[in-house]
């Protein structure tokens, strides 16, 4: 009896999200494949910032080191 009644629970929950029927394994699949994504997304993201920040400190030091040198001119 508390088999059948965990099992109509669970039903009912899955049905109030409205992951219910025939549909519901795809559904499920669905949006586990869309966290996946998102997680990828923000992943990649954060790569991508890093890097940029990354490069625009080794320009800014390149850029420095060219100034106190005065590879670009007299410099005054």
């Amino acid at each position: 009896m508390l088999t059948r009644a965990a099992q109509q629970g669970a039903r009912q929950a899955l049905a109030d999200v409205g992951l219910e029927g025939k549909h519901a394994a795809l559904d499920i699949r669905d949006l586990r494949s869309l966290l996946d994504c998102v997680r990828f997304v923000r992943r990649t993201a954060v790569q991508t910032t890093v890097h940029l920040i990354t490069t625009g400190l080794i320009l800014a030091l390149l850029a420095g080191i060219a100034l106190k040198l005065r590879i670009f001119g007299s410099g005054g």
